[in-house]
């Protein structure tokens, strides 16, 4: 504290200051980023006891012990430093193999770019081409993380809604028609998240074609694109387009290899699209995680059975999914062909959010409303069956006849 001088007695004496309280001043732009819906009611569920969840997408299925160990054996080589910026040169070269291989396209390493998850993939390429006056197509309802980050940086979201009565399958003329002259790029995630909708190769060679001719971008999140249930010809963008100048892929090993915590991901795109990224990744995280890029290449090269495996798990609890959907009063379901989400509708007047967190309350189960992924799905709910049949079972045994005293 400060002394000033008494000017009666010269002497010094401790001088009164008010200091103001500081608040942070955020950037007005963080308003586009909504409450999740998804974690308002996990946070909810962890302060009560016996809930079963079918809320969180994510793998509950082990790790591979092949992953784990090079994922061990890096940490005890001493790797636990830097990688280059575009990632491990083995991840990038294992990358460009397997693509190269499942989809038959050539492929360099410079057309990849190694991340932390999907997420910062997707935060790289929106955040960097959003801008005041770019329109962007997403599909309604779609994974949360789109919308708010096209906003946040000054974009326009236009949303094309799918629907339960047409397995929320994308129809190819909507998406056409919402095109403008406004239209700067398309968000196509297939398999999608909430829906677990997988669009057939007509459908997607469509879209891909309209967008080169009107010079859209578009931007695939494929992270689910190993789980598909009843149809081994998936249509990524990339074996479905001429080239990739217009194109940005987006996956990771969160779902195919249970590596969700381990946070590795990627973009494929044009290689001059990939330089102008690399340079944004370098102000973000830097580097991906740098044992689990090694535990990536063993993924990758290693004996594929795994993943086999764990598409037929998935495979049996849909079927259960779907089963028990259909016995459930007011729900209309269908039959999601890949991911692990089914997202049945409610009668049109009922409010998903609403029934969510009463279910949550009155029986122990944990669902997430639809209004968590758009606007045009406030009447259903999303269902995650990454759980075993045991606790499927289970839940609808709770949900069923809780569904049946309602009155709407």
């Amino acid at each position: 504290m400060a002394e000033a001088p008494n000017r009666e007695t010269g002497q010094a004496k401790p001088r009164k200051v008010k200091y103001r309280k500081a608040k942070a001043s955020f950037n007005p732009a963080m308003q586009a980023i909504p409450v999740s819906g998804i974690r308002r009611l996990v946070n909810m569920a962890s302060s009560m006891k016996d809930v079963i969840h079918l809320s969180i997408g994510q793998p509950d299925l082990p790790t591979p012990k092949h992953i784990i160990d090079a994922y061990v054996d890096a940490l005890n080589a001493g790797q636990t430093g830097y990688t280059m910026d575009a990632g491990l040169p083995e991840l990038l070269v294992a990358l460009r193999d397997y693509y190269g291989r499942r989809y038959n396209r050539k492929l360099t390493r410079d057309n990849i770019l190694i991340t932390s998850g999907a997420t910062e993939a997707m935060y790289l390429a929106l955040s960097a081409t959003a801008a005041p006056g770019r329109q962007f197509i997403v599909t309604d309802p779609s994974f949360l993380l789109y919308a708010p980050l096209i906003r946040m940086n000054g974009g326009e979201v236009k949303y094309v809604p799918t629907r339960a009565e047409n397995n929320h399958q994308l129809d190819p003329d909507e998406v056409i028609q919402a095109m403008g002259s406004r239209t700067f790029a398309l968000v196509l995630n297939n398999p999608n998240n909430p829906t677990g909708a997988v669009y057939p190769r007509s459908t997607v060679e469509t879209i891909l074609s309209e967008c080169a001719y009107r010079g859209i971008q578009v931007y695939a999140d494929e992270v689910y694109d190993h789980l598909i249930f009843d149809d081994d010809d998936f249509a990524s963008v990339l074996n479905c387009s001429m080239d990739l100048d217009n194109i940005m892929c987006i996956s990771s090993f969160s779902k195919t290899y249970s590596m969700a915590g381990l946070r590795v991901g990627w973009v494929i795109s044009s290689q001059a699209a990939i330089k102008s990224l690399r340079r944004y990744h370098m102000f973000t995280t830097s580097v991906a995680n740098t044992p689990a890029q090694f535990a990536g290449v063993a993924a990758l090269t290693g004996d594929q059975q795994c993943v086999t495996d764990m598409v037929d798990i998935y495979r049996e609890r849909r079927d259960k999914t779907v089963e028990l959907i259909e016995q459930t009063p007011y729900m209309t379901g269908y039959k999601p062909g890949g991911a692990f989400f089914a997202f049945p509708d409610l009668p049109p007047h009922v409010d998903g959010s609403d029934l969510a967190l009463r279910m949550l309350k009155e029986t122990g189960v944990c669902v997430v409303p639809g209004d968590a992924f758009g606007e045009a799905c406030t009447n259903a709910l999303r269902i995650s069956f990454s759980t075993t049949c045991e606790k499927l079972d289970q839940a609808f045994d709770r949900i069923i006849p809780w569904m049946a005293k309602q009155q709407f």
